[in-house]
């Protein structure tokens, strides 16, 4: 590879992070303004003095309000798309270890975005079927991993035999909990206690009393 080339190559890099950066400056001021005003009354003015910019330079990154919101509702998705199975391929190949990782990366992720995570729920609706549909897909992709592991530990009689589908669900709607009902929970606990109270919830119903010996750590009333 030439000097030239290299520099090229170089320079689409940087190209490319200050678009990433932009974007999600650009992402981040809309979750804020559609948090206080909602989606329909999100003007691109009021987006561009919350971000500090230009309404000219909205428009470079994108073309729509309804395309702000679906990629603020997609970012979410990927980041758990992203992290969930790392995170529980680093636990090992126990399910019950694998589950408490993928949950407790999962609420963390929520988190670090609760005020996107309960706009997705409140604004969802306003997006065209073809948005819908990729955010419907996109979620059966995050909760892939945790589906994997709780067919695993059924099969391996770890788990009782439980709806999977049902199980899945739930465990995903605690995590989403600590967005849709932080203004609750987040007076009542940190978010570690959070999460391992959450755990024992779940792991009351998915692992039978005469097989929690090895696992009496995710049973403890609190965290030790």
């Amino acid at each position: 590879m030439t000097a030239s080339s290299k520099d090229h190559e170089v320079d689409a890099v940087v190209r490319r992070a200050r678009v990433s950066s932009r974007r999600r400056q650009l992402l981040d001021a809309a979750v804020a303004v559609m948090e206080r005003t909602g989606f329909h009354q999100m003007s691109m003015q009021a987006l561009a003095d919350e971000a500090q910019v230009s309404v000219g330079l909205i428009y470079k990154y994108f073309d729509s309000k309804e395309e702000i919101l679906l990629d603020a509702i997609v970012g979410i998705l990927e980041a758990f798309s992203d992290q969930l199975a790392p995170a529980m391929e680093a636990a090992g190949e126990d399910p019950v270890d694998r589950i408490a990782a993928g949950f407790d990366r999962y609420v963390r992720i929520i988190d670090a975005n609760r005020h996107a995570v309960a706009l997705t729920y409140r604004e969802s609706r306003t997006l065209p079927p073809e948005g819908r549909a990729r955010i419907m897909e996109l979620e059966v992709a995050t909760a892939a991993p945790l589906r994997a592991a709780v067919e695993s530990g059924i099969a391996a009689g770890v788990f009782a035999a439980v709806d999977v589908d049902l199980m899945v669900y739930d465990l995903v709607m605690l995590a989403h909990a600590w967005a849709l009902k932080h203004w609750h929970f987040g007076r009542l606990y940190d978010l570690d206690t959070y999460i391992h109270k959450q755990l024992r919830f779940a792991f009351n119903t998915l692992i039978p009393v005469d097989g929690r010996g090895p696992y009496q750590h995710y049973f403890t009333p609190e965290l030790t």
